[in-house]
């Protein structure tokens, strides 16, 4: 995937002093990887809807491109920057995450906020341009890059500041593992496979279902109400925020008080 190879080298040079909060360590950080999957699932089928442009699953946009060049049909230039934008957000975010790293400062609580900030713009010009714009019009264009950019964040934040978690914004992967997990788990032949599947499965299943229930959620609202219905993923990128200020703070206190000689 393309957010996972551009993410692999931060990963082998973290800074060990800069507290990471593990998916593991409380409710609040075992609830986000489902509150992120329903902000990516959400956000993805209302930007599909209504503008066209997958935001979560980038490379669907190449898909599409590609039937619209085959068919000689018009393209919305959405399609054509979305990855270029997405993995230029990916690169720059993996860079800010590291220099806030070592500085010793967990990048969670800001990446949850510019991943709020992102989709509140993407909504916020949807709202002003109002409804009947056609999808290739600058502004909506604008708007879509932004709900591309916050998915790029996303990407970025469930692998570097958030140690355990699975992907948020892309489900192939994780439904394969789920649903090989699950094959391990009722064969029941080996103790050990089962052991491990039982504790990946653990950690992707709410992914997963945040994704699905974001989904189901933000087509009915898109049916509903079109791109005003941008409201939802904002409410839940707020709600994940509050959850990381409350991770981050936690996680802060704690690394204050180990002993220097005890930190890794």
């Amino acid at each position: 995937m393309i957010g996972s190879a551009l993410l692999v080298t931060h990963d082998e040079h973290r800074n060990a002093d800069a507290p990471m909060p593990s998916v593991e360590d409380s409710l609040g950080t075992k609830l986000l990887p489902f509150l992120l999957g329903m902000i990516a699932g959400s956000v993805d089928v209302i930007g599909f809807l209504g503008l066209g442009l997958f935001t979560a699953h980038i490379t669907g946009n190449l898909v599409i491109l590609a039937a619209h060049i085959v068919a000689r049909s018009e393209a919305s230039p959405s399609l054509m920057i979305s990855v270029p934008v997405f993995i230029v957000v990916l690169t720059v975010t993996s860079l800010f995450a590291g220099a806030l790293e070592r500085a010793s400062a967990s990048p969670l609580r800001v990446l949850l906020w510019l991943q709020f900030m992102l989709l509140c713009a993407f909504l916020a010009i949807c709202v002003a341009t109002g409804a009947g714009v056609s999808a290739n019009a600058p502004s909506m264009v604008v708007a879509g890059m932004f709900g591309v950019a916050a998915m790029a964040v996303q990407n970025a934040l469930v692998r570097i500041a958030l140690k355990g978690a699975p992907a948020t914004a892309v489900m192939t992967t994780n439904i394969t593992l789920l649903a090989m997990d699950v094959a391990d788990i009722l064969s029941g032949q080996q103790p050990d496979r089962v052991a491990k599947a039982c504790e990946r499965a653990k950690h992707t299943w709410p992914a997963v279902a945040g994704f699905l229930f974001g989904c189901a959620l933000g087509a009915w609202c898109a049916a509903t109400f079109g791109l005003r219905s941008l409201v939802l993923p904002v409410g839940f990128a707020l709600l994940a925020l509050a959850l990381g200020i409350v991770v981050s703070r936690g996680q802060s206190r704690l690394h204050r008080s180990e002993p220097s000689d005890h930190r890794v």
